[in-house]
């Protein structure tokens, strides 16, 4: 069974770069046809998709996101990772590192961290 965890700092400050890591175990993140994303809850608002990294490593980011992203993988550790640049309070959410099929589904999820941006 495909487990997945975040880690990284819970407090980044304004204009600093987020940066969480995924652990995956169970399963590798080179395995045909995975997509590995990230996705993030904002305080009061619905799930947001930031981007993925596909089993071949080609990346894929949201528009809106797409200049201060950068999704990156670690094969040998089985990790891969989220950089957001130019942080601001707004970028506070809970993060969620989560594994998609070749059908579309999220269906594998980490338990999410909570990352506040403030000085």
């Amino acid at each position: 069974q495909v487990q997945l965890q975040e880690s990284g700092p819970g407090l980044v400050k304004p204009s600093q770069t987020l940066s969480l890591t995924c652990t995956v175990v169970g399963g590798h993140i080179t395995t045909k046809y995975y997509y590995w994303s990230w996705i993030r809850r904002l305080p009061g608002k619905g799930l947001e998709w930031i981007g993925n990294i596909h089993y071949t490593g080609s990346t894929y980011y949201s528009p809106s996101l797409k200049s201060r992203t950068t999704i990156s993988r670690d094969a040998a550790k089985n990790q891969f990772t989220l950089q957001l640049s130019s942080v601001t309070p707004e970028n506070t959410a809970v993060y969620y590192c989560v594994r998609e099929n070749s059908e579309g589904d999220f269906d594998t999820w980490g338990q999410g961290t909570q990352v506040t941006v403030s000085s």
